[in-house]
């Protein structure tokens, strides 16, 4: 079975990061080996919370599993509290990134447009360092405007699809030569044509581009970034082939999507994505 070693935190409400990873890689027949960054009582988006940053125990994990000798057919990065933790991860692929192993990074840092409140210009410049270590990285919109100095509210000034789509699918391929990895940017958000909203993801490699877009409800919902990744990471795993994970990933979020807006379920609890991980089978 193979393995992938998972690098973020653990927030007990919200269905995000390690909670949302773990049972996706696992029913996709993958060992999920969890290494916290943090544990959250839930996460930062709840009114209140508790944090317990772990950052000078993230070394004892790589000293403790290289003792063991263990390796790893994968490693899943994604929301990191400041430039420490990074360097930690660096040393972490020092040891662990070997020839064949695949590395996805979720450059997690913000969301509709704002950064979030731990990051600082001097992270971003780290958060590109670690991309350009990636064989695939998952940023959303804000995030890819972050790493490419895209304005964000430049984005939201088009008036058609085309122009809109036209300028992230750029800003993709500016990500793409400065990192060298592939890139999926999700959360796509074109102008709302005929009062109609979508949403939808673009994957930009070396030779070329597709994107898929679908309607909205116009809601965002805690975790759906890090089911996606994992979605993708497990069909790494597997060798399937990126387009085809993106169609799993986008059917099997809609459905936990649809579900739980059904059950009137406030967006910083998540989706009932529980119901439908037979879908990733």
């Amino acid at each position: 079975m193979k393995k992938v070693a998972i690098i973020q935190d653990m927030s007990s409400f919200g269905k995000c990061s390690l909670t949302a990873a773990i049972p996706v890689l696992s029913v996709m027949g993958v060992q999920a080996v969890p290494l916290p960054t943090a544990v959250l009582t839930s996460q930062t988006e709840y009114p209140s919370y508790y944090c317990e940053d772990l950052t000078a125990k993230m070394r004892h994990f790589t000293d403790e599993w290289s003792k063991l000798g263990v390796t790893f057919d994968g490693i899943h990065t994604g929301f990191v509290t400041g430039k420490e933790q990074i360097e930690n991860i660096f040393s972490f692929l020092d040891t662990f990134y070997k020839k064949g192993t695949k590395l996805l990074v979720d450059p997690v840092m913000g969301d509709r447009g704002e950064m979030y409140d731990v990051f600082t210009d001097e992270l971003i410049g780290y958060m590109k360092e670690l991309a350009k270590r990636a064989d695939i990285i998952t940023p959303n919109v804000t995030e890819c405007c972050l790493l490419t100095r895209l304005p964000y509210d430049k984005l939201h000034s088009y008036q058609s699809n085309e122009d809109y789509l036209t300028a992230i699918r750029e800003a993709g391929h500016q990500l793409q030569s400065m990192t060298g990895a592939s890139v999926i940017i999700t959360g796509l958000n074109p102008p709302a044509i005929s009062g109609t909203e979508y949403v939808g993801n673009m994957y930009i490699d070396g030779k070329g581009s597709f994107h898929s877009l679908f309607e909205s409800n116009g809601k965002s919902y805690s975790g759906t970034g890090d089911l996606f990744a994992s979605v993708i990471m497990g069909g790494m795993m597997r060798g399937q082939d990126v387009e085809e994970t993106m169609k799993l990933a986008e059917k099997f979020l809609s459905a936990a999507i649809e579900a739980t807006v059904m059950e009137r379920i406030p967006t910083v609890d998540g989706v009932n994505f529980e119901t439908f991980l037979g879908m990733l089978i």
